[in-house]
């Protein structure tokens, strides 16, 4: 009798060595070499051995996947979700525990897996057909398919080191979801396209998992997650967590990451102090201000932050600072709530609210940045500083529609009218 469960797994375990030095300068190869003839003249050796420690990716993870049924797995970074994928996809082997996996597997879990950069999109397309096991034939047969659904036919025999990081996850997602395999495992890859391409991406998903076709999705896009998916799993210090429904799931994951920053959501523990007068809960980045919480976002779309806030009573002269920083603490942007002319905050009261605040689209260059908040009062019983939770919030920008896409260098990211103006002969 035919099993009905497609993917399993068993006490599932992978662990690294991690070498930590004693030595805080740089050691060179002439270093050791040296180090290694003034110990053969001396009575007491007193080299001391790197210290050496056990990191456990993954550990005791089991759980099952069934034929046609689409899971998801969610977890902050560095939960285990991407090892967790490399071992399924045979990447790298498991330290402890086993997997079982009934049928061929397609994996995406980088932009362009599997691509060579000076082939063509044509030749690429049968280059990761035949890696996924695919007869000639069989690619052939499915490949109009999958160039109508990647929307690069006129760039098809152009080497793929001249496509845009967008055109790039088009061809590599209209292969792995046009071939026909059993399993297919998805990582955070459909962030990069634009939302259009998102929404496409999303219903082919959809009709693999109608066809009988079993899905493995990570992603930090909480509505791709609840649409999508009939079951989550979420990942935490590489231990499962919980394995239920997407709603459970979400909500238990957003809970659990009180008090830091996880994929496009702040959350502090911790109630407001009673003495304070205003006081920053939630801060949340999303596409929609009525979305879902997202740490990934394209350069042509605009990025909302929504600071949900309790106050005691009304603040006298309180504005609010804003910076944006990159991950080197290089600083982008700097600004005020009162910049435009007026305080927002002058009518003030009791109670809970949000405040919006919009970043416009082509405005910031490709990167990762960092949201940096403070509130401040001018005339207040309470004193200057009212609130400064810090860096609230952590969001990564994808140039998906240029030419240069996410290589392009500085921090804008405008589009500038180019005007050539030809002179008579």
């Amino acid at each position: 009798m035919t099993s009905d469960v497609a993917i399993r797994v068993v006490r599932l375990g992978k662990k690294y060595r991690i070498r930590h030095q004693h030595r805080e300068r740089y050691v060179a190869l002439r270093d050791v070499l040296s180090d290694g003839v003034r110990d053969l003249f001396r009575r007491t050796r007193k080299y001391r051995r790197p210290m050496i420690e056990d990191f456990w990716a993954l550990e005791d993870v089991s759980f099952e996947v069934k034929r046609g049924e689409v899971a998801g797995v969610i977890g902050r970074n560095g939960a285990g979700k991407s090892t967790l994928l490399k071992l399924l996809s045979r990447i790298t082997e498991p330290s402890t525990g086993r997997i079982e996996l009934t049928g061929r597997v397609a994996s995406m879990l980088e932009v362009g897996t599997g691509f060579h950069p000076e082939l063509t999109g044509r030749e690429n397309i049968f280059l990761n057909g035949a890696i996924l096991g695919m007869r000639h034939a069989e690619i052939k047969r499915r490949f109009d398919e999958i160039v109508a659904f990647s929307e690069v036919e006129d760039f098809l025999d152009t080497p793929v080191k001249r496509f845009s990081s967008g055109m790039y996850v088009r061809l590599a997602f209209a292969v792995a979801a046009h071939l026909h395999t059993e399993i297919l495992i998805i990582d955070e890859v459909l962030a990069v396209g634009d939302a259009e391409f998102q929404r496409k991406c999303l219903g082919r998903m959809s009709e693999v998992a109608r066809g009988g076709r079993t899905v493995l999705f990570v992603s930090h896009n909480m509505a791709a997650i609840r649409r999508l998916t009939q079951r989550c799993i979420v990942l935490d210090h590489g231990r499962v967590k919980l394995d239920a429904p997407p709603q459970e799931a979400i909500e238990y994951y957003l809970k659990e990451s009180s008090d830091g920053i996880a994929e496009g959501c702040f959350i502090r523990a911790a109630p407001r102090p009673d003495d304070r007068p205003f006081y920053v809960e939630r801060v949340t980045t999303r596409r929609e201000m009525c979305g879902d919480p997202t740490a990934r976002f394209d350069c042509d779309r605009p990025v909302f932050i929504a600071i949900d806030y309790s106050a005691g009573r009304p603040v006298g002269g309180l504005h609010g600072h804003l910076q944006l920083q990159r991950l080197d603490g290089t600083i982008v942007f700097d600004a005020d709530s009162d910049d435009m002319g007026c305080n927002p905050f002058d009518g003030l009261t009791a109670g809970r609210g949000t405040i919006a605040i919009k970043v416009p689209e082509r405005i910031l260059g490709p990167a990762t940045y960092q949201i940096y908040l403070s509130f401040y009062a001018d005339f207040d019983a309470y004193g200057r500083i009212i609130d400064v939770p810090g860096v609230v919030g952590e969001f990564t920008l994808d140039d998906t529609s240029t030419r240069r896409g996410n290589r392009r260098n500085g921090f804008l990211s405008l589009r500038l009218p180019w005007q050539v103006n030809a002179q008579r002969p």
